[in-house]
């Protein structure tokens, strides 16, 4: 996977709110981009270099190198924790890729979002790693984010959300789309919403599949603007997700 592999040091993105973690570079190993193509472009290996595109760019990239010790303490660690983020993300990619939509410049929404959460949402000490699901996000930008965010279980197989109305915020609009995860870690699954509520609803009820009941679940909503924007201000058209907290499902 080019996101695994372009693991590098030194390039710090400015995400909006909390988020004060670097980036990876998914141009691994590239010889040299082709403008133009060589020969209508070049797919496929040809000797030591993989031909091939990204995003529409043609480019040529080495074989990669024989690693001599692939087990490392630090590599299991790193593809212990890449294994955690992408399974979570990988139950709600329709939410990601609108949520960190505003950092897919030369590369995914999916792979920001990787990248985010691999170095803000992670737990780690003499016992391993784990997912801290108070700091996961699902989108990111500048927008107002959902207030007093709550979720409850008080009827079979259901969940009830609730936030204050701040659309009076600036940037923000009783119309904004909700963005909403709950995320059953038991069942390694997602129940998402990203329709038909807005922030001046200030509540919110999902169904969950009956064999949710009695699982511990973690719940978050963002929001994404009702007018959004282009380009720059496309951040400010996303807020960050506000964990709603975990819940037994009733």
């Amino acid at each position: 996977m080019a996101f695994a592999r372009g693991l590098i040091k030194g390039c710090r993105p400015k995400w909006p709110g909390r988020a004060t973690g670097r980036l990876f570079n998914l141009n691994f190993l590239v010889m040299g981009i082709i403008k133009r193509g060589i020969l209508g472009g070049v797919s496929g290996k040809v000797g030591t270099v993989v031909g091939s595109s990204w995003k529409g760019i043609s480019y040529l990239r080495a074989l990669p190198t024989s690693v001599a010790n692939p087990r490392t303490a630090a590599q299991v660690k790193n593809r212990t924790i890449l294994s955690l983020i992408v399974k979570i993300l990988r139950t709600c990619t329709s939410i990601v890729r609108i949520g960190f939509s505003a950092f897919a410049v030369k590369m995914s929404a999916f792979n920001a979002a990787m990248a985010y959460n691999f170095r803000q949402a992670i737990i780690s000490d003499s016992n391993g790693v784990a997912v801290d699901y108070a700091r996961l996000m699902f989108s990111l930008g500048n927008l107002p984010e959902a207030e007093n965010a709550d979720c409850q279980s008080m009827e079979p197989h259901k969940l009830s959300f609730t936030w204050d109305d701040n659309s009076d915020e600036p940037g923000a609009s009783p119309f904004d789309t909700a963005l909403i995860v709950v995320y059953n870690p038991e069942k390694g699954s997602s129940v998402i919403r990203n329709t038909g509520i807005v922030r001046s609803d200030t509540q919110a009820t999902l169904e969950v599949p009956p064999g949710f009941s009695g699982d511990e679940v973690h719940c978050y909503i963002g929001f994404v603007s009702a007018t959004p924007g282009t380009g720059g201000r496309l951040r400010d058209a996303i807020s960050n997700s506000s964990y709603a907290g975990p819940v037994e499902v009733f």
